[in-house]
């Protein structure tokens, strides 16, 4: 199918009614989980577990969401709907395992610190604060711009991606940033 054909496809407002539905409730599910995380006491893992190498894990799937992401991007630029579909999907399968291995981490383990001090300790404040928040605020709407382009509702979907994206690749490429910095700082 060419784009000028997927293009031509019917709008389902009605399905992208009850998506969008969906998606409040989830965004909420998942705001509602994240703020659980952050309760002090930490629920005990079996002697012998730890989930110590998902900080990394964490990295690892941030950084395929933007490779994701980006080709995604090139996908659509070049017409190729069908590979711009499955990068998309690829980025969302990607940040839901990372959400998932998140939050199973701060469930059980409890914050690490950044160590450093001066200009690093504001570089890394600011990103990660930048990180989260965008984080938090951008989940209903990068739900809102798949459902917008899995309805054929592409006009609305265009014009949501066009900042959407930007605030995804940043988050995504963010989180390892985040990672590599605080690195030095796991296990002590």
């Amino acid at each position: 199918m060419t784009r000028q054909q997927y293009l031509l496809r019917e709008p389902n407002p009605v399905l992208g009614k009850k998506l969008t539905i969906a998606t409040c409730v989830l965004t909420l599910a998942v705001w509602g989980l994240v703020g659980a995380m952050r309760r002090p006491e930490k629920i005990p893992l079996p002697d012998g577990v730890s989930l110590s190498f998902l900080p990394l894990v964490h990295a690892c799937l941030n950084s395929l969401v933007a490779l994701f992401l980006v080709l995604a991007l090139v996908m659509i630029k070049r017409g190729n709907v069908k590979l711009h579909r499955y990068s998309i999907s690829a980025a969302m399968v990607c940040s839901a395992l990372f959400l998932l291995c998140y939050v199973a981490y701060h469930f059980t383990t409890g914050e690490t610190k950044y160590g450093g001090e001066g200009v690093l300790k504001a570089v890394y404040l600011v990103l990660l604060i930048s990180h989260i928040s965008l984080a938090a605020v951008s989940l209903p709407f990068i739900l809102l711009t798949w459902v917008y382009g899995f309805t054929n509702q592409f006009q609305k979907h265009r014009e949501m991606a066009k900042w959407v994206f930007p605030v995804w690749l940043y988050v995504a490429l963010s989180g390892p940033i985040c990672y590599f910095m605080l690195r030095p700082y796991y296990g002590h």
